[in-house]
């Protein structure tokens, strides 16, 4: 059976999910982090994989859920550190990040099956944003990563690219948003309804605001 990585970040105010504030304070866009993280682990933990570790940057908190080796990161760019999570295996490994609370068992299902390998040497999941949030490979190697161009646009062509080229089947995983902006977190909170992202963000959204009255209209009378 297959290695699940899941690669985080320490959930401090200030130093995660920067891009809500605003309209969210630092406190409470790392609230949504850890909420975020604690439902990524919680659905890992559910899934049939021989071996689980949590990449961290930091240290594990009450949000760590049993079952999880914890292993730090390592030093340099974020393609340096995939590669380095990807090194701790010897075996096939499944690889998703913290931002993609929405996801499921069913969604992981394909790349986590006892035939996941079978047909296909890389899993590739696509992000909307045009990277990806999640990478498996039958045959964990390390160069597939290094040098892919990170957190842009093109990210995941890239990385994609970078498959086909080395000559490896890829089966395609479903598109999900990652949790970057406030809209994404409005967006991924309506799809993870029941987690607890999906009951944080309810209560710390700001409401929507008042929608403007039409051109020529009067304003109602008590």
């Amino acid at each position: 059976m297959t290695t699940v990585l899941v690669i985080a970040k320490e959930p401090v105010p200030g130093r995660v999910k920067t891009r809500l504030t605003p309209p969210f304070s630092p406190e409470e866009a790392a609230a949504l982090a850890e909420a975020a993280l604690a439902d990524t682990l919680a659905t890992l933990a559910r899934t049939p994989a021989t071996r689980r570790v949590l990449v961290l940057e930091g240290r594990p908190g009450p949000w760590l859920v049993p079952g999880f080796e914890v292993v730090p990161q390592s030093a340099g760019g974020l393609d340096e550190r995939l590669a380095a999570a990807f090194a701790l295996c010897t075996g096939p490994a499944l690889l998703i990040g913290m931002d993609t609370p929405q996801v499921t068992t069913r969604l992981l299902a394909p790349a986590l099956a006892p035939d996941a390998w079978r047909e296909h040497d890389a899993w590739f999941g696509p992000a909307v944003d045009g990277g990806f949030w999640a990478l498996g490979l039958a045959a964990p190697d390390p160069a597939l990563l290094r040098g892919i161009p990170m957190s842009v646009p093109e990210t995941g062509a890239a990385q994609y690219a970078r498959l086909v080229a080395a000559g490896l089947r890829v089966g395609r995983m479903a598109t999900l948003r990652d949790v970057d902006t406030a809209e994404d977190a409005r967006l991924v909170a309506a799809e993870a309804g029941g987690g607890s992202f999906h009951t944080l963000h309810t209560r710390l959204a700001p409401p929507a605001p008042a929608p403007a009255p039409a051109p020529g209209s009067r304003p109602a009378r008590a």
